[in-house]
């Protein structure tokens, strides 16, 4: 892989990852122990900030799809974006939109059990993280 499209490559890898770590896995399950949140309230932050996280995330996708994409990467690395970029879009197209009917429902007074949909979520996110990880590697490693 070129250098510069290696280097563009690893910083937004894992500034992606920082900001997924940083998004999913901290602020969101804290904000719901804060004092006087409420479910209605933590489900209305939460809609915020992961639409403003997801659209840096298709921001951050497609710059990254450029950089592998003219850069010649490895099998290894264009595999591992592949999946990456997948994985967002499952998110943004198949598991977000039953998440976002869900908490508007939640929002507008009803009262909901747990849905599935956000155990699909963050397994998803999950297997984000580690794919963002082995790629921020890997491209380090070219």
């Amino acid at each position: 892989m070129n250098p510069p499209s290696a280097a563009v490559a690893t910083a937004v890898t894992f500034v992606w990852l920082g900001m997924v770590l940083a998004i999913s896995f901290l602020e969101a399950p804290l904000k719901f122990r804060a004092p006087g949140v409420t479910v209605p309230i933590g489900l209305g932050i939460g809609r915020i900030i992961f639409r403003a996280l997801n659209r840096v995330e298709i921001v951050l996708a497609c710059v990254l799809i450029a950089a592998v994409a003219v850069g010649g990467p490895p099998a290894s690395v264009s595999v591992l974006t592949g999946v990456t970029v997948l994985l967002l879009a499952l998110q943004l197209l198949v598991i977000r939109p039953k998440l976002n009917r869900r908490s508007a429902r939640v929002l507008a007074g009803e009262t909901l059990t747990r849905s599935r949909a956000h155990h699909f979520y963050v397994a998803a996110e999950s297997v984000k993280v580690l794919t963002l990880l082995a790629l921020g590697i890997g491209v380090l490693t070219v």
